[in-house]
């Protein structure tokens, strides 16, 4: 089914403001939706939404199925009764970058404090609402809140430094652990269940405006995670849990040593063989959050770089092949609408074989161009937008690209002088320019961080990918939003046909992909 031509904004939830050092699930989330409804914009675009350890990447989560605790709405928390005023004190850490060190130490608090008082104070009915939830999300959550409890009675530590029978999942030693760990256990799922009220009343709220949110699931998992630990069988590990070859990427033109991002790859024989059951769960999962998906390096479906486990670098590894159709057979015929599509955008970027374009168009996936990689070569490049098919999804840049802004002050003048030949524009305002190369263009799809929105330098970038620290920490105001930005968005998207009709909820793929109407 086509797609309406739409656009939308990339910001994370915790760019959004907010009183508590990080953007989270409450008034800001609400006034952001109205925001976007009145900018006429039809897509909110987020990053994976699952709960993040070291370094604070969302894309390196603890879990593929749970929900990050620090989105959990804290105004909420004390207008429902379970946070008194005395436990926010301190929290004003102002609307700049998130310190996430800080400000997770005093969330994690605060979170501690009101599940102390809703164990002391939930009612009868909130208690039986929780054990629904939980017998609902058991499939994931049982193990999620075991691994979460685990974790923290080992200092932190990665589930491979645990006792053998622990890390083993022996039964008694599980049992055994449930039996000691219970309480920590209940806290986690009490905050699973915490952030999925929040989340489902942010969901409802952006229906009600007619705003699509597109969400994002990377291809491979953390080690370090629940996901890993749960299902050892289904990753390329040794018989102390270690992996023996893991994710990356070859060396190219940016990197002589190519990129060792260290996650444990999959054992596809063995989730081809239990019909992908794993991969499904996933992906409904995320479709309970969200209404569709971009699925990040799309590519390692058709054929990944698989790197020995003891190798320092990438480069010495080699290409499998990966489960291609197959897969897509397998989500398709759990999960499709009744049009038999699947919500799924294809983050096809970098370099791409005819291999990987069969299997995106073979699926009718939308894929991605990017604005920012079309000036390198010639009027062939494909991130041109006279190249466009429709059926693609095009940004200025996205979350690992520095700012329009930014990039372009430190582009080659070859491409600066490409871009303003090929846009017939001075560039004095090249973020403005690209987005109206995006909206006019016949992609369905138009996509910019809000960051290329306001017309922001590299200071607000949001991550700088192999860079140790100093990532995801970006936040706007409302006072920096110019009052001028909700209307010119407004009028562009009135120009290029990308306005929503007049009162229409906008969900092209349905709420048949999950399962009917939400009960959000």
């Amino acid at each position: 089914m086509p797609v309406p031509r739409r656009s939308g904004v990339l910001l994370h939830p915790t760019s959004l403001p907010g009183p508590y050092g990080l953007g989270e699930l409450g008034p800001h989330a609400f006034r952001w939706l109205d925001w976007l409804a009145e900018s006429g914009q039809r897509l909110w675009q987020v990053l994976p939404l699952g709960p993040t350890g070291y370094g604070d990447s969302p894309y390196q989560s603890f879990s593929s199925f749970a929900g990050n605790p620090y989105l959990i709405s804290l105004e909420r928390l004390h207008e429902d009764g379970w946070l008194k005023a005395e436990d926010l004190v301190g929290g004003d850490f102002g609307d700049g970058r998130v310190d996430f060190g800080p400000v997770i130490e005093f969330r994690l608090q605060a979170l501690r404090s009101a599940a102390e008082a809703w164990r002391s104070w939930a009612s009868e009915d909130e208690r039986a609402e929780l054990a629904a939830f939980r017998e609902r999300a058991g499939a994931w959550l049982d193990d999620f809140a075991l691994f979460m409890a685990l974790k923290e009675a080992h200092g932190g530590r990665s589930w491979v430094e645990w006792d053998a029978p622990l890390r083993q999942r022996k039964k008694k030693a599980l049992a055994a652990a449930r039996e000691t760990h219970a309480e920590a256990i209940e806290r986690h799922v009490l905050w699973q269940w915490w952030f999925d009220r929040h989340w489902g009343d942010v969901r409802a709220a952006a229906r009600e405006r007619g705003i699509v949110i597109l969400g994002d699931v990377p291809i491979f998992v953390a080690f370090d995670s629940a996901d890993t630990w749960a299902d050892q069988d289904l990753f390329h590990l040794d018989d102390d849990g270690h992996p023996t070859v893991i994710a990356g990427v070859p060396p190219d033109y940016f990197s002589a040593t190519g990129q060792r991002w260290g996650n444990p790859l999959y054992r596809w024989s063995r989730h081809a063989k239990n019909d992908f059951a794993w991969w499904i769960a996933r992906v409904r999962r995320t479709l309970e959050l969200v209404d569709e998906l971009r699925i990040d390096h799309f590519r390692g479906f058709e054929a990944y770089w698989e790197i020995p486990a003891e190798e320092p670098t990438a480069v010495k590894g080699r290409w499998v092949r990966g489960p291609g159709q197959p897969l897509f057979d397998a989500l398709r015929a759990a999960l499709a609408g009744e049009d038999g599509e699947l919500p799924i955008v294809a983050e096809d970027l970098g370099v791409i074989t005819a291999g990987v374009e069969k299997l995106r168009d073979d699926n009718a996936l939308p894929g991605m161009k990017v604005l920012q990689f079309a000036f390198a070569a010639d009027a062939a490049d494909p991130y041109l937008p006279h190249n466009y098919p429709a059926n693609a999804v095009v940004y200025t840049g996205t979350h690992d690209n520095d700012t329009t802004v930014g990039w372009y002050a430190q582009a080659p003048e070859r491409e600066r002088d490409f871009l303003r030949r090929y846009l017939a524009r001075d560039a004095a305002n090249v973020a403005w320019d690209l987005w109206r190369a995006a909206q006019s263009s016949v992609a369905e799809t138009a996509i910019a961080p809000l960051q290329d929105l306001m017309g922001l330098g590299s200071e607000a970038r949001m991550n700088t990918p192999g860079a140790p620290a100093g990532n995801w920490g970006w936040r706007f105001t409302w006072e920096a939003l110019p009052y001028w930005l909700a209307p010119q968005l407004r009028e562009m998207a009135e120009l290029y046909g990308r306005l929503p009709s007049e009162g229409a909820v906008d969900t092209p793929y349905r709420q048949s992909m999950t399962g009917g109407e939400s009960d959000e």
